[in-house]
């Protein structure tokens, strides 16, 4: 004789007036289905990322999650076609005095196929070597008939001279080279449904934006973003790429997790009109939210003005100018020279949780 206790849910027409139903019983989030005249009932939270199952939508008989479209069969709980590991709790019901009632011990467990890590997901921890330079090139053409970009000139200025004379190892990503998806807005459906990794890097393998985490993450010291002034604000791809960033800085929102320790980021600005420092004053917000931190003058720029169409005249002074080379050379030493005093800290810092209080006054006085 079954002695679980039952649960009554209320009538059983308020459960067919909609496909799908979110209950909360004693805590317990079921997923009540009404489908093809037949009602089932499974667990209300997902697999994937505890998303709201109830809240989703059917699609024959699966239960569609409304965060990142994992599928769920609405009355066994067992995942999509080649997905059947995959599977949330199916919980028993019956129909009495016109009444639905449920037991709150689930009759099959929650099951989840192994799924191996995705790489971004390792612990953060530097390895050894020199100071690593990123530049990050936000500029947009046609590659195949290219032109001269003034911010990603000097951008190449500083990395040459990061690698050249202060030996670092850089890397140079041009977002216009990487296929990445627009940011879908998971986030806008709740706080927990932007993850990281970032949902879509998860699931789409050919998204590149992996490039951007994995050396924003886990690679760089340093970081430097060059950026057009476009309607007086950055670039369009500097916006596309700060979007699927939200994911780096959400983790400290809901998680209290920071990802990005220790880094530093400077910033190269150029435009044909003005409005630098508006443009400045967003870049250095929202770096510094992700976590960095900025040397001292942690910008160069250049700008014609407001008056001055004449690119032309523009991109012939940037070609010329000894002096924005010299800045570029300048940024670079400067966010170099802040890294490595912040890597010296943390290692003073790890060596006085070893050694105590004294062996950190040493070490600062040495380093």
């Amino acid at each position: 004789m079954d002695k679980k206790p039952w649960h009554d849910l209320g009538l059983i027409e308020n459960f067919q007036k909609t496909p799908l139903t979110e209950v909360v019983c004693q805590n317990t989030k079921l997923a009540v289905s009404w489908h093809d005249g037949k009602f089932g009932v499974i667990s209300g939270i997902c697999n994937h990322a505890g998303g709201p199952l109830a809240r989703g939508h059917l699609d024959g008989e699966y239960i569609v999650c409304p965060w990142h479209h994992w599928k769920f069969h609405c009355r066994t709980g067992l995942g999509e076609p080649g997905y059947e590991e995959d599977a949330v709790p199916r919980h028993a019901f019956k129909i009495e005095g016109g009444h639905l009632h449920v037991q709150l011990e689930p009759q099959t467990p929650r099951s989840k196929k192994p799924h191996p890590p995705h790489p971004l997901e390792r612990p953060i921890k530097r390895a050894a070597g020199p100071v690593r330079v990123v530049g990050i090139s936000a500029t947009a053409m046609d590659r195949s008939y290219p032109r001269y970009s003034t911010s990603e000139s000097l951008l190449q200025v500083a990395l040459d001279h990061a690698a050249s004379e202060l030996q670092c190892e850089t890397r140079l990503i041009r977002l216009d080279q990487l296929r990445f998806r627009a940011c879908e807005g998971y986030y806008s459906k709740s706080a927990r449904a932007c993850t990281w990794p970032c949902s879509i890097t998860q699931m789409d393998p050919k998204d590149q934006m992996d490039q951007v985490y994995e050396s924003l993450v886990h690679w760089a010291d340093v970081v430097l973003l060059a950026t057009p002034i476009r309607w007086g604000a950055s670039g369009s791809l500097y916006y596309k790429m700060a979007e699927r960033l939200n994911c780096v800085q959400n983790q400290i929102t809901i998680n209290d997790n920071v990802l990005i320790r220790n880094k530093v980021a400077g910033f190269i600005i150029m435009g044909g009109q003005d409005n630098v420092q508006d443009v400045a004053g967003h870049l250095l917000g929202f770096f510094s939210e992700l976590g960095f931190q900025f040397p001292q003058f942690p910008y160069i720029a250049h700008s014609r003005g407001w008056s001055a169409e004449d690119m032309e005249r523009n991109v012939m002074h940037v070609q010329q100018s000894e002096e924005l080379r010299r800045g570029a050379r300048q940024l670079a030493q400067r966010s170099v020279e802040f890294a490595r005093l912040m890597l010296e800290y943390c290692g003073a810092v790890e060596k006085t949780e070893r050694g105590g209080r004294k062996a950190h006054r040493l070490d600062i006085e040495t380093a």
